[in-house]
């Protein structure tokens, strides 16, 4: 495929559309853009992304805000189900459960969320992801519900 091509997203598997996101065939979600998400990738039922957190991820009382850590957790566990697609399926969370076990703040250095699919079924899919900072000390984890569903 060629810069100048749009994929046919009907046609691709959802680890060949998050491949082409990587690949910049496919512009990056939108929220990755707003939160600076960056080192997106991985592989079939396991995805990771960064983020290096900034002042402007604050909450009023000094820490990264726990919907910053939630969206990573939810990027990592969600685009892990994601990988798995078949064409022709898409998928939508049901819930994400997280845990937050230690505060974030600009001297954690780059975070790292990694997600794992857990089981994968034909209609529902378990999903976890962990958060770590940059001394490898895990700062957040979150389980994951998505259900899966002919794209229309």
């Amino acid at each position: 495929m060629t810069e100048t091509q749009t994929p046919d997203l009907a046609s691709m598997t959802g680890l060949e559309q998050l491949l082409a996101m990587t690949e910049g065939h496919l512009p990056p979600a939108p929220i990755a853009e707003t939160l600076g998400m960056v080192d997106f990738g991985g592989e079939y039922g396991a995805i990771h992304v960064e983020l290096v957190p900034e002042p402007r991820h604050y909450n009023p009382i000094g820490s990264v805000h726990g919907g910053v850590i939630s969206t990573l957790l939810d990027t990592a566990a969600a685009c892990s189900v994601h990988s798995t697609l078949a064409p022709g399926e898409g998928y939508t969370s049901l819930d994400l459960t997280v845990k937050f076990l230690r505060p974030v703040t600009v001297d954690s250095g780059r975070l790292r969320a990694v997600g794992n699919v857990i089981q994968r079924g034909r209609r529902t899919a378990l999903a976890e992801a962990q958060l770590t900072d940059s001394h490898g000390k895990l700062v957040a984890h979150a389980t994951s519900t998505c259900m899966i569903f002919p794209a229309s």
